[in-house]
């Protein structure tokens, strides 16, 4: 033990001396980097010791040391380190037993414990309902040390043949008679639809129109008992009501057939319907309705309009908030109509959830945006488009459930604030999805699971127990978790009072001493205000350094720290503060993380040297479930993009990207023409928010352009995204479509054409002739110039008189001559 303390205490000193040279070195001699090198670098690589979280926390307690990290453990033993050197007592389990602290040791470790795991059923009806499960485990029991993260997994399967609760919910306002009358021998064809999907099915039936007061309803003495006079197209109906149950879930569907061939409708003042009373009702009146405990429980609400919300009532005088009750009189009436304000969306998914109803929205397509957004309020709700006379709620209906029976979500209810949660799913495709707790496009009996890591943050008030439940939407099926907590040491339940050990000055606990008031010291010996220099170097974290770090006073080899306006100072030597970490934005350690002697200990989901960086990735997933769209990666719970020309919250938007006309299209398609895989998905809303669509005649060729085909023409549409994140999609009225051929034209081209190019052929033949002849004679006068004689002279010709000359003289009368005779 001495030598240990003697090569600490010299590693302090030769630590110190080497840093405090290199200090005063580089800074008389800035310029030379190399000099930098040579005393700075290497030293603070060679001799500076890695950080040692559990001893720098300065725990002086074991509960105190198992809050500063899971890893850090806790030496019990009653003769641990040396009198000349401080041992910490709170120390990683392998140094403790370096300093000699083997099997006194407190180290509690998280752990598991399945309480119930029976296995999960393939089909419903075909067992005793009670037997049904559809989630494994369905009981378990944590014992959680802060900071130390566990997990287990959870498996989730939608059984075969699963019984099934529908409870038709109709607004029978004046506006939806063509409706009732489409609907009467409804209950047959459901049966013989659903019955193709599940052997056990059951059907009830209730009715809504609005609060009988004004000015939701026609309240005048005239129109108490026909509020319909005087209202030519339509002159007799009932008179108003809230909410009445008609019939109670039954197997016997000529029973709902009956009910609604004897309704009637009614008529209400106000275009809004109170549909939200009754969607309330039938959920909370379990037992009126019959909802079964072992059963799927659908609630199909159709209506042709926009629903009161809570605070409506106050028009009508009514300022008392729902209170989430069942208010059904003897007659099955909603008896509290008149006296309770309409009630809110969250009560309303309150309600759904505790009751484990999967809420339909059958509204029509003007309509079918704003239920559209109530389902993102709404928890396990979905919303369909509603033809205006109800000819296909039917299929609608079908539809609907085959989408709800395609997906699970898990839920959490009742987390506590301590414990942090993370979701990993593995769906289908066998991938792993971590911050995601849904998976979709399921078939039934399809089984997927989830890996959930749980870690608590802190111990709560009083070491009392928690729990919480998983239970996926819409299921009754759940998960209880019972959460037990690690935060005291087993070395408390031998705690001596007045102990000798402690001079008899305090209380033996975990191997060290709590002094009573007025009494200090490591066994208690010493008394307040006692002083000398013989304390003073225990006080002194190194050789060199102030007493108690210059941040208190020494008394009795201890410490005792000042106190600060700005936090706690504490540690053995005081060199501990919770005010001097990092911060981000004027925030100490971001909010997310606790400041532990200098350095942030960040929460559960969050690193970085001032937990500024969350590694949750929910808000990094693209509508298309990808992390940032494929094109980029998710770095402190945002997307940086690597795609060039990629940019927005997830990647989404890239004019340059392959695909990018291929996603509007989509959206152009869904948005203007309800048409398209989007559209059959019913999520056009939630890929195409972005998107500002104008109809023009011409385009504007500077933007991207985008062509797709139509029939037998073709439509073009050019978008460019503007600043505030949004895609502007400028889209022509009409497809650009070819007119049908003329035949006679086409005839009279050819012919034109024919002739055209016969008339070519022969300017060109002439030309040619031309030239040829030109060139001949050309040569021929030539040749006739160099000829030796005349064209009038023939050689071969002579005249037929021919001439003689002789020479002679003659002498007549006397006369000489000389020449010729003829």
């Amino acid at each position: 033990m001495a030598i240990v303390t003697h090569i600490h205490f010299f590693w302090q000193h030769l630590k110190g001396l080497v840093l405090f040279q290199c200090i005063t070195k580089t800074n008389v001699e800035t310029s030379k980097a190399a000099m930098k090198w040579n005393c700075c670098l290497w030293p603070a690589l060679i001799l500076a010791p890695r950080l040692n979280i559990c001893t720098s926390g300065s725990a002086t307690s074991c509960e105190e040391c198992l809050l500063i990290h899971p890893k850090c453990a806790w030496c019990s033993k009653e003769e641990f380190g040396s009198t000349k050197f401080i041992t910490s007592r709170c120390d990683f389990v392998e140094n403790l037993i370096t300093n000699g602290c083997a099997g006194e040791l407190e180290t509690p470790k998280s752990s598991i414990n399945i309480v119930e795991n029976l296995p999960l059923s393939s089909k419903g009806s075909s067992l005793t309902l009670s037997d049904v499960t559809q989630i494994m485990p369905q009981k378990i029991s944590l014992n959680l040390r802060p900071g130390d993260k566990t997990s287990f997994r959870v498996q989730v399967r939608q059984v075969e043949d699963y019984p099934v609760d529908l409870y038709y919910l109709m607004d029978l306002s004046l506006s939806m008679k063509d409706d009732l009358d489409n609907i009467r021998n409804l209950g047959t064809k459901l049966a013989e639809e659903m019955r193709k999907l599940t052997s056990n099915f059951r059907l009830g039936f209730g009715s809504f129109v609005d609060k009988n007061i004004s000015p939701f309803s026609y309240t005048a003495p005239r129109y108490q008992n026909n509020p319909c006079i005087g209202y030519k197209l339509f002159p007799h109906c009932v008179p108003s009501f809230g909410f009445r149950h008609l019939l109670s879930l039954t197997d016997k569907v000529d029973r709902f057939n009956e009910e609604v061939q004897k309704q009637k409708v009614s008529r209400n003042r106000d275009a809004p319907e109170g549909g939200f009373d009754a969607i309330l009702q039938a959920a909370v009146c379990k037992e009126k309705i019959g909802w079964r405990k072992e059963a799927s429980h659908l609630l199909v609400f159709t209506t042709d309009d926009v629903p009161h919300i809570a605070l409506d009532g106050k028009l009508g005088g009514l300022v008392q908030p729902h209170d989430g009750q069942c208010h059904l009189n003897e007659a099955n009436e909603y008896s509290a109509s008149n006296q309770l304000d309409y009630p809110s969306l969250a009560l309303l998914g309150e309600k759904l959830a505790e009751n484990n109803i999967h809420l339909i929205f059958a509204v029509t397509k003007a309509h079918y945006i704003l239920y559209k957004n109530f389902t993102a309020l709404i928890p396990g709700t979905t919303v369909e488009i509603l033809h205006q006379d109800s000819n296909n709620i039917i299929q609608l209906i079908v539809k609907a459930y085959n989408s709800i029976r395609s997906k699970v979500e898990l839920t959490v209810w009742d987390n506590p604030e301590d414990v942090s949660l993370t979701f990993t799913a593995t769906c289908q495709d066998g991938l792993l999805y971590p911050g995601l707790r849904k998976c979709e496009e399921l078939q039934i009996g399809d089984t997927v699971s989830f890996e959930v890591s749980v870690e608590a943050r802190s111990c709560p008030a009083g070491n009392t127990s928690h729990s919480f439940t998983i239970k996926p939407a819409g299921f009754r099926d759940t998960l209880e978790v019972e959460i037990a907590y690690s935060c005291t040491c087993g070395c408390m339940k031998q705690m001596e009072w007045n102990s000798s050990k402690c001079s008899g000055n305090g209380t033996y606990t975990c191997g060290l001493c709590e002094c009573d008031s007025g009494y200090l010291g490591s066994k208690c010996e010493c008394e307040e205000g006692e002083s000398g220099n013989m304390y003073q170097n225990m006080c002194r974290e190194a050789e060199g350094k102030p007493v108690c770090s210059g941040r208190g006073e020494c008394s009795c080899n201890q410490c005792i720290c000042y106190k600060s306006e700005f936090g706690r100072i504490y540690g053995l030597f005081c060199e501990c503060n919770d005010f001097s970490c990092a911060r981000y934005k004027g925030v100490l350690c971001s909010g997310h993380g606790d400041c532990h002697c200098g350095e942030c200990k960040c929460h559960a989901g969050y690193i970085g040297d001032n937990c500024n960086c969350s590694t949750e990735t929910n808000r990094c997933i693209s509508n298309d479930s990808q992390m940032c769209s494929g094109r980029g990666n998710c770095v402190c719970g945002k997307c940086q993009c690597t795609e060039p020309g990629a940019f927005g919250e997830t990647c989404e938007k890239c004019p340059t990207c392959p695909g990018a006309c291929s996603t509007k299209r989509d959206c152009i398609e869904c948005m203007l023409h309800n048409s398209g895989g989007l559209a059959d998905n019913q999520t056009c809303p939630k890929h195409c928010k972005d998107e500002i669509i104008t109809r023009v005649d011409n385009l504007n060729t500077h933007s991207v352009l985008c062509v797709y085909p139509v029939n037998d023409c073709v439509m073009k549409f050019t978008y460019s995204e503007l600043p505030s994140g949004k895609s502007n999609l400028t889209v022509l009225k009409k497809p650009e479509c070819g007119s049908a051929p003329n035949a006679l034209t086409i005839l009279l081209a050819v012919v034109g054409i024919i002739l055209l190019i016969g008339i070519v052929l022969l300017v060109v033949w002439k030309l040619l002739v031309t030239i040829h002849d030109r060139r001949e004679f050309a040569r021929f006068q030539s040749e006739r110039s160099r000829a030796r004689y005349e064209m009038a002279s023939n050689p071969l010709y002579r005249k037929p008189i021919s001439t003689h000359s002789l020479d002679f003289t003659f002498n007549k009368l006397s006369k000489s001559y000389n020449g010729t005779i003829d």
